[in-house]
């Protein structure tokens, strides 16, 4: 099978620090050309890591026959206008999460792509690790019991007036930024969406953005609970608890590439630790995604989990404005 060729639109640092090295050694997949809207930061990015082609406008790749995939790290304001600019040009879309700035957005982008016969999907890296899929087993095996309450704490420190994840223009904010892992992670757990949530949000006095947000999502017959902070010690966590036990998910969402994950599983058996090498999550659904391309299968992460990440955070973020619980309108 040959590699996915893949574009870049932007040179941003997330690509840089946690994305090219990687994808440098995968046989699935090839960064085949990046784009800046300086063409100076894409010549200077195509050098030092040896990608074939750098393009001095994200146009002039979208237009390139060559690049079969395009991966958006824009910022989220961006993502809508450039997934449907890459869908016009007949280009496959890895897009960064938040999928888009809402819920309104999520359902045009999809649409917009639907009949296109392209592969679409939003990069929650975390799903694709080891230790995940065997959450899910522990899961569907029933090893802890009926689920109950699943908990997820996921904080850091950014108090950069310049930084986007501080700008509210540009969808900035804890909710926006890493409380889409938190939603996704606990319906992930789940398999399914929550008929209804309540949030509650601490907004940064310079900034506007969201400092600190916690939310509650009511599956009915079991809870999920978050907390996100931008203004926090840095900290992330998921604890699953069911009727016969325990789950913890040691470092959930930015595992370490270099050593070996782990989960706590406590029930009537005792308490183990389970140990997965090491991975690299980033690899790993790119390398997803151009099996997905190349299969013609679903990804993973679809396009339905994205619209009811966002049908949630636009619910949490009604709620936090004095409207108390609302109720979640499931994606169909």
């Amino acid at each position: 099978m040959s590699k996915l060729r893949v574009g870049v639109l932007g040179t941003s640092g997330h690509f840089v620090k946690r994305i090219i090295l990687p994808l440098s050694a995968s046989e699935k997949v090839e960064i085949t050309g990046i784009a800046s809207r300086t063409s100076d930061k894409a010549r200077q990015l195509s050098e030092k890591w040896h990608i074939p082609w750098a393009y001095e406008s994200y146009e002039a790749m979208l237009s390139d026959p060559v690049i079969e995939a395009v991966y958006i790290p824009l910022p989220n304001h961006m993502h809508l206008e450039w997934m449907k600019k890459a869908a016009d040009a007949g280009k496959h879309i890895l897009c960064e999460k938040p999928f888009a700035m809402n819920a309104e957005e999520a359902l045009e982008a999809i649409r917009y792509v639907e009949g296109k016969g392209l592969k679409v999907m939003e990069t929650f890296m975390y799903r694709f690790h080891p230790k995940w899929n065997r959450v899910r087993e522990l899961v569907r095996y029933n090893e802890i019991g009926r689920i109950m309450t699943v908990h997820s704490l996921f904080t850091y420190t950014n108090l950069d007036p310049g930084n986007i994840r501080n700008i509210q223009a540009f969808g900035g904010g804890a909710l926006m930024d890493i409380g889409c892992y938190a939603v996704s992670s606990i319906c992930e757990v789940m398999g399914r969406g929550p008929e209804r949530v309540v949030g509650t949000m601490q907004l940064h006095p310079d900034f506007g953005t969201d400092l600190l947000t916690s939310g509650i999502l009511d599956f009915g017959d079991a809870k999920g609970l978050f907390t996100v902070s931008t203004g926090s010690f840095a900290q992330q966590e998921v604890t699953i608890v069911g009727t016969d036990g325990v789950i913890m998910v040691r470092i959930p969402y930015n595992d370490f590439n270099d050593v070996k994950a782990e989960l706590v599983v406590r029930n009537a058996l005792g308490a183990r630790t389970v140990e997965f090498e090491p991975v690299n999550q980033y690899r790993l659904m790119f390398e997803h995604f151009a099996d997905a391309v190349r299969q013609d299968f679903e990804p993973m992460v679809t396009l339905n989990d994205s619209l009811r990440n966002m049908l949630i955070m636009d619910a949490l973020r009604q709620s936090a404005n004095g409207k108390g619980w609302i109720k979640i309108k499931q994606p169909v």
